[in-house]
């Protein structure tokens, strides 16, 4: 496809279809770091309801580093894949003790970051400091598998991110990218999901019933009481999973991944900080 044509497309499309959101066009790169990681697997609607709320109880990299983390797992809650509070509450500590508090705009400083992978540190430099950074997420993975590989499957994100660089408007890669992904979930709705394309595409599996579901809900239940038995607390679940080996990973997970700790007498707790 012609780029020129391409590019017309897109900021076309974004001149009179651009989505709102309290995280863009901000000065401040640490609501842009907040939103980047709350973005990882979750969607926009529901970071949306939960953002604001979360940036005003921690406003800053030292507000967020010096709280309890219960309270940051608590305002992150509803949110899934709970590890992510960690990686950014982690990543908030590092920032003050080595960085001043001053988030670094470079993509091989941001990957050394808890929770931040190539294209996380890439998006970040690109909302956050308006760097032409390349990066690739489902939204913009989209836009490209419809208007570059119509007649293509299984295509691997190596065929796309030359596209993507070859793209770039260098002037405004902020905007750019606001703009693809803006079109990306225009074209979700109104054509064939194109990211059946991709070579990564693969289908969420179900929540109801879900490691993730137990995962959350032990979470929750040690977030409003503070500790239980591993005992009581299998039985609170047990309308989840009554099979207590499933139970005991679940748990073990949870342990590893840093989100609770289990004292002498086997009763557990999120974890101190």
């Amino acid at each position: 496809m012609d780029q020129d044509i391409f590019s017309e497309i897109i900021w076309n499309f974004y001149s009179v279809n651009a989505r709102l959101f309290p995280w863009r066009h901000v000065a401040d790169p640490y609501k842009v770091f907040v939103s980047e990681i709350m973005l990882q697997q979750t969607q926009t609607k529901r970071v949306n309801e939960k953002f604001d709320v979360f940036i005003r109880k921690f406003p800053t990299f030292k507000f967020l580093s010096a709280a309890a983390f219960s309270d940051v797992l608590l305002y992150w809650s509803g949110l899934g894949y709970n590890r992510r509070a960690l990686f950014l509450y982690n990543a908030a500590k590092i920032i003050v003790d080595r960085y001043d508090s001053i988030l670094p705009n470079d993509e091989k400083i941001l990957i050394t970051l808890p929770g931040i992978g190539k294209a996380t540190a890439a998006s970040i430099c690109a909302f956050a400091f308006n760097q032409p950074a390349v990066f690739i997420e489902t939204n913009i993975r989209a836009v490209f598998l419809h208007h570059f590989f119509p007649l293509q499957d299984a295509i691997d994100d190596r065929q796309i991110l030359p596209l993507i660089e070859t793209t770039l408007d260098y002037k405004r890669p902020r905007d750019w990218y606001y703009a693809l992904m803006d079109y990306g979930v225009h074209l979700k709705k109104t054509v064939s999901n194109p990211s059946r394309k991709s070579k990564h595409h693969t289908k969420q599996s179900k929540f109801e019933g879900s490691d993730r579901q137990i995962r959350g809900e032990a979470l929750r239940l040690l977030l409003e009481y503070k500790q239980f038995s591993l005992e009581a607390l299998f039985e609170r679940v047990s309308h989840y999973t009554d099979n207590l080996n499933r139970f005991n990973a679940i748990i073990d997970s949870l342990v590893k991944d840093g989100l609770v700790q289990i004292d002498q007498l086997n009763r557990i707790m999120i974890v101190a900080e």
